[in-house]
């Protein structure tokens, strides 16, 4: 008997074969790699990548699909089911010195907080496989220049390599979703190609900043952190605005900034689609 999606959770099922063969050959598992699905839902990703793998680990915050999951995966491999909120849990202690491959179909409300959750242990992964609204791939993958490219476009392509691989169209799920869906593949970067860890903070500053107020010139946006002299020191014309400027411009900038009096975390996600 399939289950009743939920509004507060974001649910919508995928049950369209074609699209999950096509997801599941994308991320091509493999006997002995730790496999990770965010948000199961009624098993559709689950089984296949179950198969392929042998073992998975499936985080599901929603306690009326477990049980049901976990009597579809008998016989197709070792199911590990967590019970939890996906942002509560800390994906490095679950790799355990490994690599966790994630993958998941995201509740598209509460996409970018875990989008920014993974990126804070990409240390532990090897790759991501989403499928999350296309409107939200489209930011993640957009070069400076356009109006999609923002917040996420900058912290994500600094931290990742970013590849939009399928759109999905609404019938593809139960209920059907009314936009268009999209699967990306995240791919962190080597450690010696990421900015600093130390520099962390300064970037979220700096980039906050930026893109909280994107139609005023650099100059005027970011007042406080970094003053005309200081933005052309990194190489930036103080007249450009935040859509103009590359993610590597963002690092230069960090490191010009001064973030001494500013109590702003790294890793806080609200305006992160800006």
């Amino acid at each position: 008997m399939s289950a009743r999606p939920k509004k507060h959770y974001g649910q919508h099922f995928l049950h369209e074969r074609g699209v999950i063969e096509r997801i599941v050959a994308a991320i091509s598992p493999r006997p002995g790699e730790h496999v990770v699905e965010i948000g199961p839902g009624e098993g559709a990703l689950t089984l296949p990548l179950l198969r392929a793998a042998g073992h998975l680990s499936a985080i599901e915050l929603d306690a009326e699909l477990i049980e049901p999951l976990r009597l579809r995966a008998a016989g197709a491999g070792q199911l590990e089911i967590i019970h939890a909120d996906v942002l509560k849990v800390d994906l490095t202690s679950l790799a355990g010195g490994h690599k966790l491959r994630l993958a998941g179909n995201l509740p598209y409300y509460v996409s970018s907080p875990i989008l920014f959750h993974c990126l804070v242990h990409a240390g532990a992964i090897a790759d991501m496989h989403f499928m999350l609204q296309k409107e939200v791939v489209d930011r993640m993958a957009a070069g400076p220049g356009g109006k999609v490219y923002g917040r996420l476009s900058v912290m994500l392509q600094l931290a990742c390599r970013v590849e939009p691989l399928l759109r999905v169209a609404p019938g593809a799920f139960r209920p059907p979703p009314k936009v268009e869906s999209a699967v990306v593949r995240l791919v962190p970067l080597d450690p010696a190609r990421r900015p600093d860890p130390a520099l962390a903070r300064a970037i979220d500053v700096v980039v906050r900043a930026a893109f909280g107020q994107r139609r005023k010139t650099l100059a005027n946006a970011l007042r406080g952190l970094l003053d005309a002299d200081a933005i052309r020191a990194a190489g930036i014309d103080p007249r450009a605005r935040a859509e103009d400027v590359p993610p590597s411009g963002f690092v230069r900038l960090a490191r010009h900034a001064d973030t001494s009096n500013l109590q702003v975390g790294p890793h806080l996600v609200d305006n992160a689609g800006q």
